[in-house]
C-alpha cells in the first residue's frame, strides 16, 4: 500500500520538524467478543475493528511546514487539527494522515478511527482459544505496526510519555506499559509512560490467568526499589505454568543489571505475558515485555528449553536499558539494543542463574545462525544500511543478533569487563530517555578503556563477513614446537582481515585415553599471518584448537593432524565448550562443501552417544538432519537415513530412564524414522503396546511421534483427528494442521498449497504449521510441481498479504528439497525477470538461492567421497 514502507530519508525529515510531547490513546476493544469467529465484527462484512481515539500533542519547528501521521486502518471517521475539522477522504489515504500547513509551536491532532484485528500476529492480534471460546487479545509492534492500532508518528526518535485508556469486557483484565491507575466499570487508565518510542508500547487483555509476585532491592545511599512482578498467560495453559521459575529468574536477572548497569530500572512494574500465536520470542516492551507461550512446557523438555526461556527473560529485561531508555535513532543502528541484549542476556543468564554453561549453548547454537547469515549475499555490516521499514522488517537476523553479540563478547576480551560495563553505565546516564547512534556509543567506551575504537569499529562493524582461522606448525626434532603461527582468510564481495584476540589450546590423550588441553595462550590475531610465540617448544599437540574458550568471532579450521586426531578421538574432548567449538567447527567444514556430509554424520553417528551436553546433543540432532536432507549425495540419503535411524533407537534404548537425554534421543528417532519397523514401534508406543522403560510418552511427545506416521501415510486423516480430540487445544490444532498437510497425497499438497498462498483465512501459527508439514524430505517428487507455481505466485503475495505473512510464505515454500541445477536456474530466471520486485523479496529469493547452491556443492563434495558423480 502507499506510504505503508516509511523510508529514512522521511523519517529524518519528520525528526527535524517535530518534537512530540504526548499521546493519550483511547482504544475500545469490546467488539473483539460477539459475532462470528471470522473477520467480520458480526454486523458487517470487512475485518473486525475496534475504535481507537488518539490525541497527540507535538510542536513543529517552522511555521507552514507540512507532514504527516501514520495510521494503517480500514477506515477514520475524525481527524482534527488544533481544533478544525479536517475531512477524512481528503487527508487518509489508508497508511497516512496528511497534515499542511502546520503553524510553529504546539499543535493538537486528534484521530478517530475504525482499526482492524489482526490474525497475522501484527498490530492488536485476536486470538479465540479452540479450547473454550475465550478470546485473548495483545499488541506486536516491532518495527512499525502500532499505526495499525493507533494514529502516531512511527519511528523510534520521536519518543514521547502515553498514557493508554481500554474499554474492554469487564470480566477481562487489561495490562499496558503503565500499571492500571483507576478503573469505571468496562474502563480501565493506565499511568502516563516515560518517554518511549511507539514500537514498544503494547496493551494485553483478555480473560489470562495471571499471578503476581514482587521484587525489592535496596541500595548503598539506603533508597529502596519496589517492583510489582506478574505473568500471565491463557487459561487453558494455567495448569503448565511454572510461573515460580520464571519470577526466580526475573529477580535474578533483576539483581545482576542492577548489581552491574548502576541505573535502576526506570518503568515501574515488569509484567510478562506469554501470548498465543506470537511471530518472535519475546519483545521488550517495557513494563509489559510479552513472549510466545511455547516457553511455557506443556511436557516434559530438556534443560536445554528452560535454559532458552531464561535467556530470552534476560535478554529482554537487558532491553529496558538497551533499547527501551536508550534507543537507536534509526533502524540502521538496530544492533545498538539487539546485539547488546544478545550479549547480557548470555552474560547475565552464566553469572546469576543456574545455566551456568550458557556460553556453550552460545558458541554451539546462536552463533552458528551468524555464521550461516553472514555468508549470504544479503550479508551487511552490523551496522546496516536500512533504507526503509522492509528492510528493518528482515534485518533482525543473525548478524544483528547473534554476529553482533559474538563481536560484543570479542570487545570485552579487547577492552576488558570493567571498561565495557563502566562504559554502558556512563551510556546510559548520558543518553536517558533519549536515542543514539553508533559514534555514542564508542566515545563512552573510548572514555573508560583508553582505546583508539575507530579502527576496532572500522573492522567489526562496518564490514561484512566471517574469517577463517587455520593453525599451522613446524616441530623439532624432539616434536617440540617450532613455530606456530594462524592464518587468516576472509571471503565475500568485500573481504576483510580483522583483528582477533583470541586463546590457542594446545590438547593431546592422556594416560586414561581423555583428551585433555596442557597448554594455552592468548594472542592479538592480526593480517594474514600471526606467530603465536607463548607456544614455541611446547610439546607436540595431537590437537591445536584455535579460538580456545571462544573468545572471538570466526570460522575454526584444523590442521591435517588435528583433524584426524577429532575423527578418532573426538568423544574422549573432556572439556565441553571445547567440545562444542569443535562440533561447531566441523558443522562449518560440512557446509562450506570441505568435509563430506556422510563423514559429518559418520561422526554424530560415532561420538553423540557420549555428548554431555543436552543443548549441544539437540544441536548435533538438528545438524545431522540438515546434512543428511540437503547436504548429502542423494544416492547415499537412504543409506544414511538408515544408519541414523538405527543409532537413534540403538541410544534411546540405552539412555538412562527418565532422563532428558531419552527424551531426546526419543525425538530424534521420530523424525528420522523411515522403515515399517519404526513406524511399528511409534505405533506401539502411541497405542501403549509398545513401551521403553522410563519414556513417558506426554501429549507433546504423542504428536512427535504421530508426524512421521502421517508423512510416511501409515495415520490417516481419522487417527489424526482422533489425536486432536485427545488434545482439543491451540497446540493441538497447531500440530494436526501441520500432521494433515505433511501426508504424502497430491491432494493434500494442493489444498495446503491454496490454504497458505490462494487464501488469507488462516492465522499466522497456521499459515506457519501448514508449511512446516507441506514440505516433507521424503516426498521431494510429490513437490516437484510447485516449483513453477511458487515463482509465479510470490509477487502477488508479496503484494497482497502481510510483510510477515509475505516472509513466512516466501521462505517456507521455496523449492530446497528440488535440490537440482534446473531449480537454481528456474531462481536465477526468475532474479533476472524481477530485478524491479521488492528489494526485501528479492532479499530473500537471493537467500534462498544461496541456501540451494551450497547444497549443491555439499552434495559434489559428499560424492566425491565415495567416487561417484551427484
Amino acid at each position: 500500500m502507499p506510504g505503508e514502507n516509511l523510508s529514512r530519508d522521511e523519517a529524518r525529515v519528520r525528526a527535524e520538524l517535530l518534537s512530540v510531547d504526548g499521546y493519550e490513546v483511547a482504544l475500545d476493544l469490546r467488539s473483539a467478543v460477539g459475532g462470528p469467529d471470522g473477520d467480520g465484527d458480526g454486523t458487517s462484512s470487512g475485518p473486525r475493528t475496534f475504535r481507537s481515539v488518539t490525541t497527540i500533542r507535538f510542536r513543529t519547528a517552522r511555521a507552514g511546514a507540512s507532514t504527516f501521521a501514520d495510521l494503517v486502518a480500514p477506515s477514520v471517521t475524525a481527524v482534527t487539527l488544533n481544533g478544525q475539522a479536517l475531512d477524512p477522504a481528503v487527508v487518509f489515504d489508508g497508511t497516512r494522515v496528511a497534515l499542511e500547513e502546520l503553524p510553529e509551536g504546539d499543535n493538537v491532532l486528534v484521530v478517530d478511527a475504525q482499526c482492524a484485528y489482526s490474525r497475522t500476529g501484527e498490530g492488536m492480534h485476536r486470538f479465540v482459544d479452540p479450547e473454550d471460546g475465550e478470546v485473548y487479545l495483545y499488541t506486536q509492534y516491532e518495527p512499525a505496526d502500532s499505526r495499525r492500532v493507533f494514529a502516531n508518528f512511527e519511528q523510534p526518535d520521536l519518543k514521547a510519555p502515553f498514557r493508554f485508556e481500554v474499554t474492554a469486557p469487564e470480566a477481562w483484565t487489561v495490562w499496558s506499559n503503565g500499571a492500571e491507575e483507576s478503573r469505571d466499570g468496562e474502563v480501565r487508565r493506565f499511568a502516563e509512560t516515560k518517554p518511549i518510542s511507539t514500537y514498544i508500547t503494547a496493551i494485553v487483555a483478555g480473560p489470562y490467568h495471571y499471578v503476581t509476585d514482587s521484587y525489592s532491592r535496596t541500595f548503598d545511599d539506603g533508597t529502596k526499589l519496589e517492583i510489582p512482578l506478574g505473568a500471565l498467560c491463557r487459561k487453558g495453559l494455567a495448569r503448565h505454568f511454572d510461573a515460580d521459575d520464571v519470577f526466580l529468574v526475573t529477580k535474578q536477572g533483576l539483581d545482576f543489571f542492577h548489581d552491574n548497569f548502576d541505573y535502576p530500572y526506570p518503568f515501574g512494574k515488569y509484567d510478562q505475558a506469554f501470548v498465543p500465536e506470537y511471530n518472535l520470542g519475546a519483545m521488550e516492551n517495557p513494563g509489559c515485555v510479552t513472549f510466545r507461550e511455547e516457553y511455557i512446557f506443556r511436557g516434559k523438555v530438556t534443560q536445554a528449553a528452560y535454559e532458552s526461556r531464561a535467556n530470552v527473560i534476560l535478554h529482554e529485561m537487558a532491553h529496558m536499558w538497551f533499547g527501551d531508555l536508550v534507543t537507536m535513532q534509526w533502524w540502521d543502528d538496530l544492533w545498538l539494543k539487539e546485539s547488546f541484549a544478545d550479549f547480557m542476556g548470555v552474560f547475565a543468564m552464566v553469572e546469576s542463574t543456574r545455566f551456568e554453561d550458557g556460553w556453550i549453548t552460545f558458541a554451539n547454537n546462536r552463533k552458528s545462525w551468524a555464521y550461516r547469515a553472514d555468508q549470504l549475499p544479503s550479508t551487511h555490516p552490523i551496522t546496516a544500511d536500512i533504507r526503509d521499514l522492509e528492510d528493518a522488517k528482515l534485518n533482525f537476523d543473525g548478524i544483528t543478533y547473534a554476529k553482533g553479540a559474538s563481536v560484543l563478547k570479542q570487545l570485552v576480551a579487547y577492552v576488558g569487563r570493567d571498561a565495557f560495563l563502566e562504559g554502558a553505565r556512563r551510556y546510559f546516564k548520558k543518553h536517558a530517555y533519549g536515542n543514539t547512534q553508533l559514534d555514542d556509543l564508542l566515545s563512552v567506551l573510548a572514555e573508560t578503556s583508553g582505546r583508539d575504537m575507530t579502527a576496532w569499529s572500522r573492522s567489526w562493524l562496518q564490514t561484512a563477513g566471517v574469517n577463517s582461522l587455520t593453525p599451522v606448525a613446524t616441530y623439532d626434532s624432539a616434536d617440540r614446537i617450532t613455530e606456530l603461527a594462524v592464518l587468516q582468510e576472509a571471503d565475500g564481495p568485500q573481504p576483510e582481515l580483522r583483528p582477533h584476540r583470541i586463546a590457542v589450546g594446545l590438547y593431546r590423550r592422556a594416560a586414561d585415553g581423555d583428551l585433555v588441553r596442557y597448554a594455552r595462550a592468548e594472542a592479538d590475531v592480526a593480517g594474514p599471518r600471526t606467530v603465536i610465540t607463548e607456544l614455541a617448544g611446547a610439546e607436540r599437540p595431537e590437537l591445536i584448537l584455535v579460538n580456545d574458550d571462544d573468545l572471538t568471532y570466526c570460522k575454526v579450521r584444523f590442521d591435517e593432524v588435528s583433524l584426524a586426531t577429532l575423527r578418532a578421538h573426538l568423544g574422549e574432548m573432556t572439556d565441553p565448550l571445547a567440545r562444542a567449538l569443535c562440533w561447531s567447527a566441523l558443522w562449518n567444514l560440512t557446509r562450506d562443501g570441505l568435509m563430506p556430509a556422510r563423514d559429518f554424520v559418520s561422526l554424530v553417528l560415532a561420538f553423540s552417544g557420549r555428548e554431555s551436553d543436552i543443548g549441544v546433543l539437540q544441536m548435533l540432532h538438528t545438524w545431522t538432519r540438515t546434512a543428511l536432507t540437503h547436504y548429502a549425495a542423494p544416492g547415499w540419503r537412504e543409506v544414511g537415513g538408515r544408519a541414523l535411524a538405527e543409532a537413534a533407537l540403538r541410544e534411546l534404548r540405552n539412555a538412562e530412564p527418565g532422563s532428558e537425554h531419552q527424551l531426546a534421543w526419543a525425538r530424534f528417532f521420530a523424525s528420522v524414522a523411515d522403515s515399517d519397523t519404526d513406524f511399528q514401534l511409534l505405533s506401539g508406543l502411541l497405542e501403549g503396546s509398545a513401551r521403553i522403560d522410563g519414556l513417558d510418552v506426554d501429549q507433546e511427545l504423542r504428536w512427535a511421534f504421530l508426524s512421521p506416521l502421517a508423512a510416511h501415510g501409515v495415520a490417516d486423516e481419522s487417527a489424526i483427528d482422533a489425536e486432536l480430540a485427545r488434545d482439543d487445544t491451540a497446540s493441538g490444532k497447531r500440530h494436526q494442521v501441520r500432521c494433515l498437510a505433511s501426508r504424502p497425497s497430491a491432494a493434500v499438497k494442493a489444498q495446503a498449497w491454496a490454504g497458505v498462498v490462494e487464501s488469507d483465512a488462516l492465522s499466522n501459527a497456521l499459515v506457519e504449521a501448514t508449511i512446516t508439514g507441506f514440505a516433507q524430505s521424503s516426498q521431494r517428487e510429490l513437490l516437484a510441481p510447485y516449483t513453477d507455481t511458487y515463482f509465479s505466485a510470490i509477487e502477488r503475495v508479496w503484494a497482497e498479504r502481510s510483510i510477515q505473512i509475505g516472509v513466512i510464505v516466501v521462505r517456507g515454500l521455496f523449492p530446497a528439497l528440488q535440490d537440482d541445477p534446473a531449480t537454481l536456474a528456474a531462481t536465477d530466471a526468475w532474479l533476472t525477470a524481477h530485478e524491479d520486485a521488492a528489494p526485501a523479496l528479492r532479499r530473500l529469493v537471493l537467500e534462498a538461492r544461496d541456501d540451494l547452491a551450497r547444497a549443491l556443492r555439499a552434495q559434489q563434495c559428499d560424492a566425491a567421497a565415495s567416487g561417484t558423480a551427484v
